[in-house]
């Protein structure tokens, strides 16, 4: 036959595929993959099979891992003594394996990532729990098979008495597939045995009022149970861990964190690293110092913090940046009847019991054969005992043991075994006590036998041995749960958590361009001070608008154009104090033309209440703030405006306060604002100031009843007075004169509503600013008077804008409604008709501007 004959002709992709195929399934189930039995993987099933063998039990003395290294590859593993040794050293681990299976003697590697030493310096032998690991094997409890070479014979699994794939977890990489199976407490998965013995019907939420979650032996905490009840019931699920911190208040009103427990698995010498590093590139400045003080008793990083750092969120920092809070990964991937499979819980925990059974089923059945036989032997002994004489005869009168045994089979119908038994019998054995003894002892193994028999017919008795095994290796080897479990779920820390509360004053220039910097920036000065500059800014541009805000503020940004944008403070990035700032069109998408005309900070979300608008030639509208607070890069229209008319003061109310509108000239109108109905956002408004001549709106104040009216000028005047000296007509009026214009105090430039123990920016159009008491500003009872001098301008300055500075670093609520003042419609004092410079009040109907 031609050598062409014998060639076959194949499809190469048909033949890479099964190849490849056959060596995926060779990896997951040779080498990468544990049993759902024991646990185990082949490795580790090997070193400690051949540990077994040699004699190195809890009570033996230890014996060099090189030695050990070399009797499991010369045997059982021929695949290098580096992943024999690495396998040791990581079962005898206590701070990777929750319940180690070798105990180590040496230098095993540490939490703090440093390795194993040689195996030539360090010694071994099996741990308590190994042995009921291996316990039984002797008994024809599991199937033995060939090892590499045919010479030995090796278990394909261990006997495992308790669950150590829960106990202990796993973790491998196979071809296409993987396993990530976290350890748990042992206490803890011997109940949940139990307890699906008791209830075979038992789901995820009841096996779970026993087994609590995972436990790792590196303590630490998980946060929630929905990842564990995912885990647990389609065998994939995310682990929240998080580890243990307390923040530590030091003398000089510094703080420190102080980290005793870290999640499993975190080296803490690559954290204090990570954490250096960030410190290092400016990411964490609050920190000043980092030292490790762990030793044996604990683990113990201490991080010192600045004075004025705020530790909540340096914590924040480190759990969204660090593996201080990390997650795991939960990946139940076990071997089943040879083949890879993904297990819940339950289908885990059943494997587990079917193994327990089969192994009490072996083990019966092995010790009933034994039984049998020695019952067996037993009965011939008796035969012989009551047929002494006889038997002594026969046996004296035959000429060799072979006729003897033959004698006795054919006289007393006995077996070879049996006559053989008799032949080995001691003279010993014909005293009474020794026939007592074989009476009693065949009494024993007869009523042994029956329990034997009745139990392999009984499978709930079976399992009530596996019930009862359970109790003792919970009672004998079950310690306290180490992790605690932490009810809540682990909220998503944002970039907002990891970002102080401060204060920050936040200047808008009149070509938009925008800046933050902190309010300690600017110190206090008394009135009719100089000032500092502010920023620089470009030729011809000037601030226009200044108000304090929390880093955690969200803004809403009103433009000229009567649109609305939302940023967060601490989104504007933050500058040196006379920096320019950052075009604002960089922040949100403001369309060429627009200019910001006023901003309203807001500390909480969905906060209650309604938003008043005014424009400059005095209309006004009031919204549902809800409908203005969303983000949307492109804005919402806030407002419809005329053409020749801008919005330019918001205000944020609970809608039943009094409206203040203030002129240029000096003039003011106040109303209720249930004068003016609630409108959609894209409506016009109506009219609540009527303007005379070239006048426009420069202020609208909300009033409060424990505040006055502050005023200032362009040329630095200012003065402060009751809101009681103003009384309350309609909207739409020309209003009250409420400062006398003159040359030394130039036309009003704005107002605002405050107390004696506020504080006050004034900002001018050179950028100087300057950082007042309101107390200090003379409170004046008349309307009509002039004011006192708040800054002293430089030659060609004027005042550009002013703003508040807030006691509380937010808002937290809406001030209530402000009672009518003496003098006003339904108020006790005179009416508005017997005031001087009381202009008549025209009610005017609503702009058709929708």
């Amino acid at each position: 036959m031609s050598i062409a004959n014998d060639l076959l002709e194949i499809n190469i992709e048909d033949e890479l595929r099964n190849a490849y195929l056959d060596y995926a399934m060779s990896v997951i189930v040779g080498r990468a993959l544990p049993d759902v039995r024991d646990g185990l993987k082949p490795v580790q099933r090997r070193v400690l099979y051949a540990m077994n063998e040699m004699g190195l039990t809890p009570g033996a003395a230890y014996k060099k891992c090189a030695g050990i290294v070399g009797e499991v590859m010369g045997n059982y593993h021929p695949h290098g003594d580096a992943s024999i040794y690495d396998t040791l050293v990581r079962m005898a681990q206590p701070f990777n394996a929750r319940y180690p299976l070798v105990q180590g003697q040496g230098n095993f590697g540490s939490v703090e990532g440093d390795g194993a030493a040689a195996m030539r310096y360090t010694e071994a032998r099996l741990s308590p729990l190994a042995l009921e690991m291996l316990a039984d094997i002797d008994f024809d409890t599991v199937d033995f098979v060939p090892n590499y070479d045919n010479s030995k014979m090796q278990p394909s699994v261990l006997p495992g008495r308790f669950p150590n794939l829960l106990a202990n977890g796993s973790t491998g990489i196979a071809v296409g597939m993987a396993t990530n199976i976290p350890p748990h407490n042992l206490r803890e998965v011997c109940d949940a045995v139990m307890l699906l013995i008791d209830n075979p019907n038992a789901g995820v939420e009841e096996l779970m009022t026993a087994i609590k979650g995972p436990d790792f032996p590196s303590y630490g905490m998980i946060l929630g149970a929905r990842g564990i009840r995912d885990a647990y019931t389609t065998g994939r699920g995310t682990v929240v861990m998080q580890g243990k911190f307390e923040i530590e208040e030091l003398a000089g009103g510094k703080f420190s964190i102080v980290i005793t427990e870290l999640p499993y698995q975190v080296n803490p010498s690559t954290l204090i690293t990570q954490i250096a590093d960030m410190v290092k590139d400016k990411k964490l400045p609050e920190i000043t110092d980092i030292q490790n003080h762990s030793d044996r008793h604990g683990m113990r990083l201490y991080i010192e913090l600045r004075r004025d750092s705020y530790p909540r969120k340096v914590v924040n920092y480190l759990l969204k940046h660090t593996p201080l809070r990390t997650n795991f990964s939960v990946n139940i991937v076990g071997l089943v009847d040879d083949g890879p499979r993904l297990l819940g819980l339950q289908d885990l925990l059943r494997s587990y019991l079917e193994h327990r059974q089969e192994v009490i089923v072996r083990r019966s059945n092995y010790e009933l054969d034994r039984k049998r036989q020695r019952a067996h032997i037993l009965e011939g002994l008796r035969i012989a005992i009551d047929f002494l004489d006889e038997v002594i005869q026969l046996i004296r009168a035959s000429r060799s043991p072979e006729v003897a045994r033959d004698g006795l089979m054919t006289r007393f119908g006995l077996s070879s075994a049996q006559a053989q038994a008799i032949l080995d019998m001691m003279l010993r054995s014909l005293t009474g006590l020794e026939r007592e003894k074989i009476e009693g002892e065949y009494r024993d193994v007869a009523m042994r036998i029956a329990y034997l028999e009745d139990l392999l017919c009984t499978p709930a008795k079976i399992l009530a041995i596996v019930r009862q095994e359970m109790k003792d290796l919970r009672d004998k080897f079950g310690d306290d749960r180490r992790t605690k479990i932490i009810p809540l779920e682990a909220d998503e820390i944002g970039e907002e958590d990891t970002i102080p509360v401060e204060q920050m004053v936040l200047t808008i220039t009149r070509d938009n361009y925008i800046k933050r910097v902190p309010i300690d920036t600017y110190r206090e000065q008394r009135r009719a001070g100089r000032g500092i500059i502010a920023m620089s800014t470009k030729e011809e541009d000037t601030v226009e608008h200044i108000f304090v805000a929390t880093t955690h503020h969200r803004i809403l940004f009103f433009t000229n154009k009567g649109k609305v944008y939302r940023l967060k403070t601490y989104e504007v990035p933050q500058s040196s104090r006379t920096s320019m700032g950052t075009n604002i069109i960089n922040l949100i998408g403001i369309e060429p033309g627009e200019q910001i005309t006023a901003a309203m900070p807001l500390a909480k979300e969905h906060e209650p209440g309604y938003v008043i608008m005014c424009t400059e030639k005095g209309v006004i509208k009031r919204t549902d703030l809800d409908a203005l607070d969303e983000p949307r890069r492109g804005g919402l229209i806030a407002i419809n405006l005329q053409d020749d008319d801008e919005l330019k003061w918001v205000a944020h109310t609970d809608g039943a306060r009094d409206v203040m509108i203030i002129t240029r000239n000096g003039l003011t109108n106040r109303f209720e604002e249930s004068d003016v109905r609630s409108m959609g956002r894209t409506a016009a408004g109506v009219r609540g100031i009527r303007l005379q001549g070239n006048d426009r709106v420069v202020s609208m104040v909300i009033v409060r009843d424990d505040a006055q009216l502050l005023c200032i000028t362009h040329k630095g005047q200012g003065k402060r007075t009751p809101f009681t000296e103003y009384t309350r007509h309609h909207r739409g009026g020309k209003g009250v004169l409420t400062f006398r214009i003159t040359d030394k105090s130039g036309p009003v430039v704005g107002a605002k509503a405050v107390t004696s123990e506020d504080k006050m920016l004034i900002v001018t159009e050179q950028g100087i600013i300057i950082r007042v008491k309101v107390g200090e500003i003379s409170e004046t009872k008349g309307r009509v008077t002039q004011g006192v001098k708040l800054i002293n301008l430089e030659s060609g300055d004027k005042v550009s804008t002013i703003a508040l500075v807030p006691e509380k670093p937010a808002r937290e609520e809406i001030p209530t409604a402000a009672p009518a003042p003496a003098g006003s419609p339904g108020g006790d004092g005179a009416s508005a008709a017997e005031d001087e410079d009381n202009e008549e009040v025209e009610e005017v109907e609503e702009l058709e501007l929708e």
